[in-house]
């Protein structure tokens, strides 16, 4: 039994949903529009502004997709009307962010600075100069590019340095003792 599957998804209004051939579905809504192809044998059932996924069968293929494509679908659904956003933040000594047109330029203590272009419908935001906010309506692709940002220079567990979330929790190890 899937309970993420079976929780119906709920649509603000504002947002159209309108599933089409071989279960192409397209979500408009205020923050811009997404479109994805689902598994043509789960199937769909719209009442007023609320939508639920049902399966076909007890089958194990259709009960591992069941709970996948109901979260996909809701996270369209709250991409184009809320959005999502991942902070990052930059810890050590002259480390830095900054905007430059589109452009993110990282000066995190490598030999040049490194730079990443946003996709389309993907933003970044640096509100002081050691903090990075990624914002977009696909979860996906935000987690994606926040992912790569902080491959960078992942956060190191002696002193701390590095990129990290917001909130992300580094355990600290000690260092090697002096005779």
């Amino acid at each position: 039994m899937s309970r993420i599957g079976n929780r119906p998804i709920e649509v603000p209004e504002g947002v159209t949903v309108t599933f089409g051939d071989n279960n192409f579905v397209t979500v408009k809504g205020p923050k811009g529009e997404l479109e994805n192809q689902f598994n043509e044998e789960m199937k769909f059932e719209q009442e007023g502004n609320t939508i639920t996924v049902v399966r076909p069968s007890e089958s194990k293929e259709h009960r591992s997709i069941h709970g996948t494509t109901r979260s996909v679908l809701d996270n369209m659904v709250v991409g184009v009307s809320k959005g999502f956003e991942k902070s990052l933040e930059l810890i050590g000594v002259g480390y830095r962010a900054q905007l430059q047109g589109k452009k993110l330029v990282l000066n995190v203590g490598y030999s040049h600075p490194v730079e990443f272009t946003p996709e389309d419908g993907i933003e970044i935001e640096v509100p002081e100069n050691t903090k990075v906010i990624v914002r977009g309506n696909n979860k996906e692709r935000v987690g994606a590019l926040a992912s790569n940002i902080r491959q960078v220079r992942p956060p190191e567990p002696y002193k701390g340095k590095g990129i990290r979330y917001v909130g992300e929790y580094v355990r600290r190890k000690e260092g090697k003792t002096g005779k």
